[in-house]
């Protein structure tokens, strides 16, 4: 049949509709922004019932989305932990640590924002990333970004001197409300790229040194502050011998020598960070991307703050290795919001994460996974246990553990002028770990099924190191069995060169500090 020319048109224009109806339904891929502080522990934030700390925007962030209170940093240094959060893979899996070396290239190619640019996001990266390419200049990594305003080493509070967003230094002189303003026009442009964005804002606050914005400062002034319950050297002479020998119990003693002024000043640098986080949430809103933007906070490791009398990072207790994580999704259905999930999840799930939510397939062979089921299900796991790392620091004080919801293991392999020790501690009941249960006959079950799942990620470690980076020893090293006339042997070959991502070797202040007594 030959049907007249404008009914052929109207035909046709018919037959159209329902795809062009379809391709109009289909759901724009969210955009994500990822926001990370710098040793911000899980407990100085507002919404875990701080009343001490500032933090209405975190606070909210957390009312609006799903808070998971048993996340874990696998290995509690930032140049490890930030390259497990851009990977996805454990710390021996990319190999880039102090004294361990930089991150290969062939790994940044497999990470996050990498993969979202090629997969046609619009990427940007503000402050401190913490490590370099192996081989190449900090410079290198610029070109992986649409947008670029990232710093070497471990950057500067002052906004005048990181040269990447130096043009706020006037009106924010702070890097914490700069990184919120530079965020602010990347949100500009990533709108009119007309492309789904990715933006990673990395916060130097609230690390070391404890400078915070004046005008947070003078939120605390004056103040005293609640000590944890486990504060103070005396309430950490029940931990091993060997943690004692860590530069977290050996230096960073202000929290020791002055809490107070030392928590006035961390707890300021927070609330900067806070600021900056309701500025990006304020510009999501002006440009019209509030619904359709996912928000993921969390830090590259938590901070010990006087507990059992340590400062610093590093170990594996409770303080130092969890760290907050939000994430909120504003397309999840109403009621989804403001829950708590206690599924034990870690630094290598983020990068899976960030994936799964713009619909992208992960790497093969990532140790991370999509946290994407226990936003519909917060009551869900997504694991029975994770492993925690220490490759770095004094020989005596590495080690590894074993974490779940209720318990945590931990094997510290040390045996010169002191024992192996074993520690297990029941979290449900001691969430400040204050009794090491692993001699009691009563939890000899539990001690045995944790020995099992800490034995398994020991042989995951002799599968799966990467080489060239000083991980080779630690299956022998770390084991529960070997003798120690055999782990000896090997600790001249624990420490190799040092990383090039920062720019105070050990990640700490070069000013010398008091030993504990």
């Amino acid at each position: 049949m030959i049907f007249p020319v404008r009914t052929a048109v109207v035909l046709l224009l018919a037959a159209c509709i329902p795809a062009v109806a379809h391709a109009a339904a289909a759901p724009a891929r969210p955009n994500l922004v990822f926001l990370l502080a710098d040793d911000l522990a899980a407990g100085a934030v507002g919404y875990s019932g701080n009343r001490d700390v500032i933090t209405p925007h975190l606070d909210r962030l957390a009312r609006d989305g799903v808070r998971f209170v048993s996340h874990y940093d696998t290995t509690s240094i930032c140049m490890a932990s930030r390259c497990t959060i851009l990977t996805g893979l454990y710390e021996y899996r990319h190999g880039c640590n102090f004294d361990h070396g930089d991150l290969e290239r062939r790994f940044i190619a497999q990470s996050y924002p990498v993969r979202l640019r090629q997969a046609g996001y619009f990427t940007g990266f503000a402050g401190k990333i913490g490590f370099v390419l192996q081989g190449e200049k900090f410079e290198a990594l610029a070109p992986l970004f649409d947008q670029w305003a990232g710093g070497p080493g471990q950057t500067f509070y002052e906004t005048a001197n990181n040269a990447g967003f130096a043009k706020y230094a006037a009106q924010y002189p702070h890097s914490s409300r700069a990184n919120g303003a530079w965020a602010q026009d990347f949100l500009k442009a990533a709108k009119a790229s007309g492309k789904p964005f990715c933006l990673s804002v990395s916060f130097k606050a609230p690390h070391l040194p404890f400078t915070p914005d004046p005008i947070d400062l003078k939120l605390y002034a004056g103040k005293t502050f609640t000590r944890p319950p486990n504060y103070g050297v005396e309430r950490g002479t029940h931990v091993s011998p060997q943690a004692r020998t860590s530069r977290a119990a050996t230096g960073y003693r202000e929290w020791i020598d002055d809490f107070d002024g030392t928590a006035a000043k961390y707890y300021a640098l927070v609330t900067g960070i806070d600021v900056a986080v309701g500025m990006i949430r304020e510009e999501l809103v002006r440009q019209g991307l509030d619904r359709n933007t996912v928000i993921i906070f969390t830090s590259d490791n938590g901070y010990n703050a006087g507990s059992h009398g340590f400062g610093d990072k590093v170990l594996p207790y409770e303080e130092a290795s969890k760290a907050p994580l939000i994430i909120y999704d504003p397309r999840l259905p109403a009621g989804k919001n403001g829950q708590a999930c206690a599924a034990v999840t870690g630094n290598i799930d983020l990068a899976p994460t960030l994936l799964a939510l713009a619909g992208e397939p992960a790497p093969a062979g990532l140790d991370g996974r999509s946290l994407l089921p226990l936003l519909a299900d917060p009551t869900s796991r997504v694991r029975d246990s994770l492993p925690l790392f220490n490759f770095w620091g004094a020989p005596s004080a590495q080690s590894m553990a074993v974490v779940t919801p209720e318990w945590k293991y931990i094997y510290w392999y040390y045996g010169v002028g002191m024992k192996p020790t074993e520690e297990l501690f029941h979290l449900a009941a001691d969430r400040y770990e204050m009794t090491n249960v692993a001699a009691d006959p009563q939890h000899v079950g539990v001690l045995t099924k944790l020995r099992a799942d800490y034995d398994m990620q020991l042989a995951a470690i002799q599968q799966q190191f990467v080489p060239q980076h000083a991980y080779d020893h630690y299956p022998v090293v770390f084991s529960r069995t070997a003798p120690w006339d055999q782990k000896a042997g090997l600790l001249g070959q624990l420490k190799i060169k040092s990383g090039a991502g920062d720019d105070e070797p050990f990640d700490q202040p070069k000013k010398k500090r008091k030993t504990a007594k």
